[in-house]
């Protein structure tokens, strides 16, 4: 078996409900990371968070420096995890993801995050293109309503859609209890 990582995306306090960006079912989601990340940790497997901050101000969340840009509580990094800070919505973009990885011989990803649509999508495109093995805990990523020509998109339809199409050839999907029973 190769060796495995858990890879947790911006799981950040923008995406609280008292954030400037909340996501829909947030909570459950960082609960259901959490026990991903602790059954990591109890099986001694590396841990990676990535922090999102917009570089320039471009937008007005994620600002450098700002309690929002922070790691939420739950699922906070402990001393000697490494936190890769991103500037880009794909987590391998400009950043020394990769090479941390393979620094690590590490094969395998397991992601947990937010926003389904966004950066948790981007990164498993990203990985599996770049011939890792992912598999996502579907129950433990959130996202939000979005809206398209006119039409409103509910962010449960907008996770599904995107869970649907990394599964068709991008990755496993598994609940966090199947994995937490695998």
């Amino acid at each position: 078996m190769s060796k495995r990582a858990v890879i947790v995306i911006d799981l950040q306090n923008e995406y609280l409900p008292t954030g400037k960006l909340p996501l829909a079912g947030i909570e459950a989601a960082v609960a259901n990371a959490a026990r991903v990340i602790a059954a990591a940790r109890a099986a001694q497997l590396p841990v990676i968070h990535i922090r999102h901050e917009f570089a320039h101000n471009e937008m007005p969340a994620f600002v450098p420096g700002s309690e929002g840009a922070q790691i939420q509580a739950a699922v906070a990094p402990h001393e000697g995890e490494p936190v890769i800070l991103k500037n880009q919505v794909n987590a391998f973009l400009g950043t020394p993801l990769k090479s941390l990885l393979e620094g690590l011989g590490v094969r395998e990803l397991v992601v947990v995050g937010a926003m389904s649509h966004m950066c948790v999508d981007a990164a498993v495109r990203a990985a599996a293109d770049l011939g890792f093995a992912v598999t996502v805990i579907h129950d433990a990523c959130a996202t939000l309503d979005l809206e398209f020509g006119g039409v409103q998109v509910p962010a449960a339809q907008v996770h599904a859609a995107m869970m649907a199409a990394l599964g068709f050839a991008y990755a496993t999907l598994e609940s966090t209890e199947q994995y937490l029973a695998g």
